[in-house]
């Protein structure tokens, strides 16, 4: 099937990636604050650890297979950090220094998710820099080598308030560590379309890099990758994106009733739907008014990969029943009945434009239009807002190989 990325020039689709990647990180910063509302701190960190520790050992190894990466060392490890959502580019700074295949240590120059949380206090900073990092790092690393580990040479609360770099820990691979298993959560997910979805392959003729397999380096500057390259690593990221949300709905679903735990999956798609697109379209340059709007409908991780969600955009959008609703991914949330996250997407663009739904839960067509009024901003696309990530600008990189210190 191909994908709703192939018309865009390799130009832009460097530009779109690591807002594709950025927009993956802010999906926390959309759900966790309704997470503490209804759970409290020590339940949206629990959440937090059980989300991400089912979805990323899937993605990293998905995205190894794509790019041709695959490996057992920390080099393989390091390169997958490069394409998760988990650590997008410059907003989560890794610098990575390699000693040998099992040795390696990183640190993080800027760290963008510890500048949304320290206004919170040391108690929230701990939850996530300590809580969650260490079973959710060594179960990203799970996916390269189940006998690695991820430990901290330092990290937050900084001490003194201005320590930098933000934290720094070692990667050591051993055959002595106890192996790292997987996640009842991880293990589940693994049964789901999105986990399984065959996306189209990279042109191995087209111009740039095809693939991951040469050195790391030590920043990936998207237009060096070939055209198809990008298209695919474009439909992974946005995979990277249900998995992590298939992952959250499974822990919201078992802490809540189903309507209170689709009410706040909802909550999550609406914040981060809003946001993403308003960062799309000003990164792609994209149109104003409708056009512009169903451009950033057709882009949106909302609605792609096209082999994943059932969807097509014309001079309206459609949607028909397909692998994401059999998921219950994103796109199960939107319909006649939930008209909030499009109006969102398409309000990003212009807040005097609306969209007009209708068909059942699973088939159904929006059309978008103009009001007279300009409307309201969500609360949910105010409260992902607050995060520095929404305003983040990405500047150029240059990059250059990693080669072992020693």
């Amino acid at each position: 099937m191909n994908s709703c990325f192939d018309d865009l020039e390799r130009a832009e689709l460097a530009a779109l990636l690591p807002e594709l990647l950025l927009a993956g990180q802010l999906i926390d910063r959309s759900a966790m604050a309704w997470c503490i509302a209804a759970f409290g701190r020590a339940g949206m960190t629990r959440i937090a650890i059980e989300e991400w520790m089912a979805a990323s050992p899937i993605y990293t190894r998905r995205m190894q297979r794509a790019l041709r990466y695959e490996g057992d060392d920390v080099i393989t490890i390091f390169k997958g950090l490069q394409l998760d959502i988990g650590a997008p580019p410059q907003f989560m700074d890794f610098r990575y220094t390699v000693r040998d295949p099992w040795h390696g240590e990183f640190h993080l120059d800027h760290c963008g998710a510890l500048m949304d949380v320290e206004p919170m206090g040391e108690r929230y900073v701990r939850s996530m820099c300590h809580d969650i990092e260490d079973p959710t790092f060594d179960a990203t690393a799970v996916a390269t080598n189940p006998r690695a580990q991820v430990r901290p040479i330092h990290r937050p609360p900084r001490e003194p308030v201005d320590r930098h770099p933000h934290c720094a820990w070692t990667v050591i691979i051993d055959s002595a560590h106890p192996p790292v298993a997987e996640s009842d959560g991880c293990r589940a997910l693994r049964g789901c379309r999105a986990a399984t979805t065959e996306l189209g392959a990279i042109d191995p003729d087209d111009d740039g890099w095809a693939d991951y397999s040469g050195p790391l380096r030590s920043d990936l500057v998207f237009h060096e990758f070939s055209r198809s390259a990008l298209v695919r690593m474009a439909d992974e990221v946005c995979l990277q994106m249900h998995l992590l949300c298939l992952g959250f709905a499974r822990a919201v679903h078992s802490r809540l009733e189903a309507d209170e735990a689709r009410q706040l999956c909802a909550k999550q798609l609406l914040g981060i739907a809003g946001i993403s697109a308003e960062r799309l379209h000003r990164a792609l340059r994209l149109p104003d008014g409708i056009e512009g709007a169903l451009r950033v409908l057709a882009l949106h991780p909302l609605l792609n990969p096209a082999a994943y969600v059932n969807a097509h955009v014309g001079d309206a959008l459609t949607v028909h029943n397909g692998p994401a609703h059999e998921d219950g991914a994103w796109i199960s949330l939107c319909g006649p009945e939930n008209t909030a996250p499009l109006q969102a997407i398409v309000r990003a663009v212009d807040p005097h434009l609306d969209v007009a739904v209708e068909g059942s839960d699973t088939d159904w067509s929006a059309r978008v239009l103009r009001r007279a009024e300009p409307a309201a901003e969500f609360d949910e696309v105010a409260v992902t807002r607050v995060s520095t990530g929404a305003s983040f600008a990405f500047e150029p990189r240059n990059s250059i190989p990693i080669t072992p210190a020693r």
